[in-house]
């Protein structure tokens, strides 16, 4: 089981998250919204773990099939209803994976096992949002 918890810092919309694991995470609102502008926002953290997600599988994908992977950058981008609740309807993922003599047929599968399989959050974020693939391999 997963637990966190959320505290309100009373002097604005600030909310600092204390997770299970003992790690502390900051949240701001926009200042048209109250907020300071002193840390992301809710859900931008949710893209975030998406990325973070996916990309955890890609790279664990990628070294056990024994490639030589230098590098992984997942860049996300998305777009929310216009009325509430203001979920996210596309996100578009495109990785750009650096190594030496990568084959591409395995950094297809490995976003592809990432995307169909195991990444709970994009599988999740699926149920409302329209979301693409997209990878590149650059040459170390």
């Amino acid at each position: 089981m997963l637990e966190c918890t959320v505290r309100w810092q009373p002097q604005g919309m600030s909310f600092i998250a204390e997770t299970g694991s003992g790690h502390v995470v900051a949240m701001d609102g926009a200042p048209e919204a109250g907020g300071r502008n002193l840390a992301p926002r809710p859900m931008e953290l949710l893209l975030a773990g998406t990325g973070g997600c996916t990309s955890f599988d890609v790279v664990s994908i990628l070294k056990k099939a024994r490639q030589e992977i230098v590098d992984c950058t997942v860049r996300l981008s998305a777009e929310r209803a216009a009325e509430d609740p203001k979920v996210f309807t596309r996100i578009e993922l495109h990785f750009v994976v650096t190594g030496r003599s990568l084959k591409p047929e395995i950094v297809e599968r490995a976003v592809k096992l990432s995307a169909e399989k195991y990444c709970s959050a994009s599988i999740m974020l699926g149920k409302t949002a329209r979301i693409s693939h997209s990878w590149e391999i650059v040459e170390a």
